[in-house]
Order: C-alpha cells, then sequence, then structure tokens
C-alpha cells in the first residue's frame, strides 16, 4: 500500500506522466539538497514537508501530495525550433519545472549582491 495514494497524487497533477516528470524532478532536487548539506552552500530548496521517509522520490510524494509543489509549463524560445534545417526536437521532460511553493527564506547572515559590483 503505497502513502500517499495514487490516485490522490494523480488528482494533484492531472496526468501519471505529469506525476512521474514532476516528482522526478523534485526528488532529483531533494537528493541534491541532500547531498549538498556538508558543504554549506544552501543552494538548493530543502523538503517542504516533515516526514518519516528517507527516499526522496517518497519525499517528493508527499510534497506533492500536500500541494506544497506544483508542475509548471516551461516557456520554449523560438529559437530552439529551426524550421529551415532539421527541427530541434525538445523533449517534453525538458519543458516541465517545478515550482516550489513557500520557498523557505534566505538564510540569516546571507546578503544579495549589489547590483553595481
Amino acid at each position: 500500500m503505497m502513502s500517499p495514494p495514487i490516485e490522490r497524487l494523480l488528482g494533484h497533477t492531472g496526468s501519471k506522466f505529469r506525476l512521474v516528470t514532476v516528482a522526478s524532478t523534485r526528488a532529483r532536487q531533494i537528493n541534491a539538497y541532500f547531498g549538498q548539506l556538508g558543504e554549506g552552500l544552501g543552494a538548493m530548496v530543502p523538503p517542504q514537508v516533515t516526514s518519516l521517509a528517507r527516499k526522496p522520490l517518497s519525499i517528493a510524494f508527499e510534497e506533492i501530495d500536500a500541494g506544497k509543489i506544483v508542475g509548471v509549463d516551461r516557456v520554449v524560445p523560438e529559437e530552439l525550433f529551426d524550421t529551415t534545417a532539421e527541427a530541434v526536437d525538445v523533449p517534453v521532460a525538458a519543458r516541465v519545472a517545478v515550482a516550489v511553493e513557500d520557498v523557505a527564506p534566505a538564510a540569516a547572515g546571507e546578503s544579495e549582491p549589489d547590483a553595481g559590483s
């Protein structure tokens, strides 16, 4: 038995293909976050739900179920499509991004670089 149920996850994403794309993209982001923890870079968004799961894909499914992440269509620039010669084939996975809701604020002490420097 999977928790959260697959039917409920499909209700959040609309299709099984989008569910797979969004969950796998977010699982890679979570895995990268856990990989860079010791380095102190803080460039990745941490998991947005409290979970007992240890696997990034399970955490991604819980985030989808909680409504913390949603799939967003990327806008593909027209320059990528060459109509005169060979057409550039952009895979569907390249057109789907993951938007993280309620992104944690920047860590204390970090400041944005000056625009003039």
